[in-house]
């Protein structure tokens, strides 16, 4: 009976250990984008949507900060920012992308309640934190 007991609340406890949901429109924390998290194949993304603040070179923006010289054609506008993020725990892990730095990081991102996003990008131990707000 005791390991009956332990077990219903194992199982009744493990929902508290999962990640909030993620998906959906986030308005950037310098709102200057839209970013739309959903699936990409058997991982979580998040592409930019929707820009806010146009960017110095308009509405068609290409990606010219990137380190890679072949990638600085493409567009911003549906780039994905967000890649590869999978559920560990109450957070998601994967990488985020800079387009203003050109730089990728690694990052963490955990929903805080049902209109607020902890995203943080880390280079080795140190790291920092941003929060955007769900919009429409």
């Amino acid at each position: 009976m005791k390991n009956l007991l332990a077990f219903a609340a194992l199982v009744t406890a493990s929902p508290l250990l999962a990640a909030q949901p993620v998906e959906g429109k986030w308005m950037t924390a310098e709102g200057d984008a839209v970013i739309t998290i959903g699936d990409c194949g058997e991982r979580l993304c998040g592409r930019i949507t929707k820009f806010l603040v146009t960017p110095p070179q308009g509405a068609d923006q290409r990606d010219v900060n990137n380190r890679n010289p072949k990638l600085r054609n493409r567009k911003l506008l549906g780039m994905p920012v967000l890649t590869g993020f999978i559920e560990d725990g109450d957070e998601w892990r994967g990488e985020i992308y800079d387009p203003k730095s050109g730089k990728t990081y690694r990052s963490i991102i955990r929903r805080k309640n049902s209109a607020t996003l902890e995203v943080k990008g880390c280079l080795g131990p140190f790291c920092q934190t941003q929060t955007w707000k769900r919009t429409r």
